[in-house]
């Protein structure tokens, strides 16, 4: 019954949030509805690390330690999110940058959102699963054009139509992964189950899984912003409304990765690891050095925190690749800890575009004055997210470093951190213009309000924290999903 009152309470959330009138009872409504779905997310990510994984309804449901993984930092993330939310939509209402119609839309859109990716975290079918990422494409994109205007209508354009063709190409994998499986062992209705096909003794044709696993990467790749594929990324999270941007960076595409991991392990079965590894270190290299010149010479904010998520999406890319415990490990760590960080960098971005009334860079000047708790945690966030020791991106990319050479894999890494260096010193520069150069206008100094100000301090707290202790059930919980992805 838990994975499914998981999914019913945010659909039943966003329903009631669109039809309640008055204002105060749908962010009530939201509150209480985000509020149980992150508990109840949370208490099912604690069960599959004590007891293993979780199945249910005839196996439909089957949450393991892979995708507890995900689902913890959608509990956190999205939650987060939703406090945000609160003051972030009163600004924009009374400043008339949507009326009240969009601000119902926007909370049952955002519910539906965190329904959509909850459900790729836990269906068993890797038919479903391609429907629930098709699925988040649909809800987010509506989000993404809430404003109605130009750039946001363009925006939420560009998103639908590269991301649908890149998901469109993904489907022709799955089809490939199930003829080869009917062709194989015959035809079932559970043939496309992940439970089934992650047996390392099911072997498929060679030839097919490793075109399969071309189109699911560039497909997925498509969606999880690899370079070249990720032109949609930076128009779509500047756009969307901030608490979205900072869902679609920090969640919706390790999502997408989820899904492509799945499919790795069930094609490394069959064609073996080496295939596989070549295609995420390149693609991860190359998304790596893609961010670099766009971070350096970027003027609007949220577009160079989306050229940074297009980096460390390449960061992840490698240490799967980089393969062995070690690499997956680190992998899923960098998961998690970039989902933290750069919400944080994401929601702080948000207040700093409704207080200066401008998302360019050149306009934003003295903001560690005009906002100072904003202000301190953008710089933080900054040297966290580039991979500054103590935080835990630190602990994480060093320890795909070590993969890295335990490996054998001294050139790689060696470039990677090459490119690493030229980015911290780009968005370091960015960020310190903002943080401590002169403002154009003078501001009345102070921050806007408590809903946009604490939920911050949440994912702070992960970044500072969990660079210098990991809790044990966190540890424990991650070390099952990386065996899962060693094919254990």
């Amino acid at each position: 019954m838990l994975p499914l009152w998981t999914l019913l309470v945010p659909g039943i959330t966003a329903v009631l949030c669109f039809f309640l009138k008055g204002n105060r009872p749908v962010e009530w409504v939201h509150l209480l509805g985000s509020s149980a779905t992150a508990a109840l997310a949370l208490r099912l990510v604690w069960e599959v690390s004590q007891e293993g994984t979780v199945i249910g309804y005839n196996s439909f449901f089957y949450v393991d330690a892979l995708g507890a993984t995900v689902i913890s930092i959608i509990a956190v993330i999205g939650w987060t999110a939703s406090l945000y939310s609160i003051g972030y939509i009163r600004h924009e209402f009374r400043e008339k940058m949507i009326d009240q119609k969009q601000r119902r839309q926007y909370y049952l859109g955002y519910h539906l959102f965190i329904a959509t990716m909850l459900i790729v975290c836990m269906v068993n079918n890797m038919g479903l699963l391609w429907v629930g990422i098709e699925a988040t494409t649909l809800v987010s994109a509506f989000l993404v054009a809430l404003y109605r205007k130009g750039e946001a209508l363009e925006a939420a354009w560009k998103y639908l139509i590269i991301c649908g063709a890149g998901i469109a190409i993904a489907l022709l994998g799955v089809i490939l992964v199930y003829a080869s499986a009917v062709h194989t062992m015959g035809a079932s209705h559970d043939i496309l189950n992940w439970s089934y096909l992650k047996d390392p003794d099911i072997k498929l044709q060679p030839s097919v899984i490793r075109l399969a696993f071309v189109f699911l990467l560039v497909g997925l790749g498509t969606k999880i912003g690899f370079a070249p594929l990720h032109f949609w990324l930076p128009d779509a999270h500047s756009q969307a409304p901030t608490p979205v941007s900072a869902i679609l960076s920090g969640v919706l595409l390790n999502c997408a990765m989820l899904v492509l991991i799945r499919f790795a392990v069930i094609s490394e079965h069959t064609i073996g690891g080496e295939f596989i590894q070549q295609l995420f270190v390149g693609a991860g290299l190359l998304s790596i050095a893609v961010a670099f010149p766009f971070i350096l010479v970027q003027r609007d904010l949220k577009r160079m925190l989306a050229f940074s998520t297009v980096e460390h999406m390449g960061i992840i890319a490698v240490a799967i690749g980089l393969g062995g415990i070690l690499g997956f490990t680190a992998a899923l760590l960098q998961m998690f800890n970039h989902a933290m960080t750069k919400s944080l960098l994401f929601l702080a971005s948000g207040n700093m575009a409704q207080k200066y009334g401008t998302k360019q860079m050149a306009r934003i000047g003295g903001a560690i004055r005009t906002l100072p708790f904003t202000g301190l945690l953008m710089v933080a966030g900054t040297l966290a997210i580039t991979g500054t020791p103590p935080f835990s991106l630190f602990t994480s990319e060093f320890s795909i470093v070590a993969a890295g050479f335990a490996q054998g894999h001294p050139v790689v890494v060696s470039v990677m951190i090459g490119w690493l260096a030229l980015i911290f010193g780009a968005m370091m520069f960015q960020i310190g213009k903002m943080a401590f150069g002169m403002p154009r206008e003078k501001l009345l100094a102070g921050e806007l309000s408590g809903w946009s100000t604490y939920p911050l301090l949440l994912p702070f707290a992960f970044a500072a924290v969990l660079g210098v202790y990991m809790p044990p059930v966190a540890t424990d919980l991650v070390h099952q999903a990386a065996t899962i992805m060693m094919g254990g």
